[in-house]
């Protein structure tokens, strides 16, 4: 699927801000534009306050590169843009340069469904600076908000255990492509299906659906509704109880459950929209199994999210199914990621070395990390250890390592050479062409699976989570160190 073809029907390429092209301008103006440049996609906080992320979004990122081209109606309207002075905002050189750009760059990334954590490059960007520059805004704008829904997804199937999760989110959506993204994100992060019929179509997810109260107070009678529902759909039959009163409700879906199992069909289950769920599921359940329908579902619905759900069970309350929409779809209590696209390592035309940079803040945290960094998780068989940042130039394979915490010095760990590791970023294009195999979207919710069941459950608690290690090689640090210091002495 392109979802570049879904509705726009031409590259993306002016998905971007404009500064991302008047940078690129006014490298191509001070003849600075051979230059090439490595950057790097991470975040600085996990969502949710929680203590993990899920990475999300790259196969959205491999499509948008797979179709990068300014085509003609792209140059006509950049060449319509005028300055504060009446004038071109850019030369109509310069608009022939992006015209004629093909994709070259090297991409690496963090596969999705993988397990992520702040400052890890989640993707790393290498090639001509203009091609790096223009890509900022969009890789953004794709893995932020894809990462920020798989996160809580995994946390709200966290919650619900063993139980099924269907998200329902589509009407709550922000927009018709916030509402695809997200569909596909909240599969891969632990969601069993969406209502969401177009991302069913689109990715290959599994969709389910009940019928509204409209349905029910479009009847005279709720009896009559139920029964009517369950002759047009008996091979689908959940049946919204709480339309005028709850238990009521169930005793007559009772009787419609009755009529399905004379004609052999199975009665799939009730949903509860409304009231106090963990007394209502208890006493529908009880109506329900003392009629004989002890594997009818009781599926529930109504502003959930992970911490009702787990509320909701320490109740007692005997829910078999969880709808989650609103709080899911548009990550309720976290708008957004927060991750950054920072450069690292500039190598000027004619030059086989690369020059480091970094960016200076007053706050520790915003203090970038200069380099071509790769994340190695240690691990043993049965969990992950420590990820390790470290330059893909600086550090030797193969040999011990000791990694320190950039936030407090004091915090480091060592690994010994006997330890298992693996690297995370992989080669996803070279010189623009896709050297990926990319994965279907159920082996990515599997990933996720997998990668989460690495971790100490303590990263998994949504309380004041356990802080898993991350942090910087030593050499990678002392580098940093020194390259800081160098900076704030020419200050002085």
């Amino acid at each position: 699927m392109s979802f570049q073809t879904l509705k726009y029907n031409t590259s993306l390429a002016m998905l971007t801000d404009l500064y991302q092209l008047t940078m690129a301008y006014a490298y191509w103006k001070s003849g600075t534009h051979d230059k090439d440049a490595v950057f790097h996609v991470f975040f600085r906080k996990n969502p949710f306050k929680g203590g993990f992320t899920i990475a999300c979004g790259l196969d959205y990122v491999i499509d948008y590169l797979e179709n990068f081209s300014f085509d003609e109606s792209d140059i006509n309207y950049l060449a319509s843009l005028l300055g504060d002075d009446g004038k071109a905002l850019f030369e109509q050189e310069f608009l022939n340069h992006l015209a004629n750009i093909k994709f070259d760059c090297d991409i690496d990334a963090i596969p999705e469904g993988n397990v992520v954590f702040p400052s890890e490059p989640l993707i790393r960007v290498k090639g001509n600076i203009i091609q790096c520059q223009i890509l900022e805004t969009v890789l953004l704008n794709i893995v932020n908000f894809q990462t920020l829904i798989a996160t809580k997804a995994a946390r709200v199937k966290l919650s619900a255990g063993d139980a099924p999760v269907l998200e329902f989110g589509l009407r709550r959506a922000q927009g018709i492509d916030g509402s695809l993204a997200a569909s596909r994100a909240a599969y891969i992060g632990g969601c069993n299906a969406t209502s969401n019929v177009l991302a069913g179509k689109l990715f290959d997810i599994p969709i389910k659906g009940t019928h509204a109260h409209s349905w029910v107070m479009s009847f005279d009678d709720e009896l009559e509704s139920f029964q009517a529902y369950a002759e047009a759909m008996p091979n689908n039959c959940v049946l919204l109880v709480d339309t005028y009163n709850t238990l009521e409700g169930v005793k007559k879906a009772v009787e419609v459950g009755k009529w399905l199992k004379e004609h052999n069909h199975k009665f799939a289950g009730i949903r509860l929209d409304s009231g106090d769920l963990a007394y209502l599921s208890i006493e529908a359940r009880k109506i329900l199994d003392e009629n004989g329908f002890t594997d009818t579902a009781i599926v529930a619905s109504n502003d959930l999210d992970e911490t009702i759900i787990n509320s909701l069970k320490e109740q007692g309350a005997k829910i078999n199914v969880w709808g989650v929409g609103t709080k899911l779809i548009t990550a309720y209590d976290q708008p957004a990621l927060g991750g950054v696209y920072k450069l690292s390592a500039i190598k000027k035309n004619g030059s086989s070395e690369w020059e480091y940079r970094i960016k200076i803040s007053e706050q520790a945290i915003k203090i970038s990390n200069p380099g071509i960094h790769q994340v190695r998780r240690f691990h043993s068989e049965k969990e992950n250890l420590g990820d390790m940042i470290y330059d893909v130039n600086l550090s030797e394979n193969n040999q011990e390592a000791t990694m320190i915490d950039p936030l407090d010095i004091t915090r480091r760990k060592h690994f010994s050479k006997e330890i298992k590791y693996t690297d995370l970023l992989v080669p996803i294009f070279r010189k623009g062409k896709k050297v990926y195999n990319s994965p279907n979207i159920h082996e990515i919710k599997e990933t996720a699976k997998k990668s989460l069941e690495m971790f100490h459950s303590g990263i998994k608690r949504f309380v004041n989570p356990h802080q898993y290690p991350v942090g910087i090689e030593k050499s990678l640090f002392d580098f940093k160190t020194n390259l800081i210091l160098e900076i704030r002495n020419k200050e002085i």
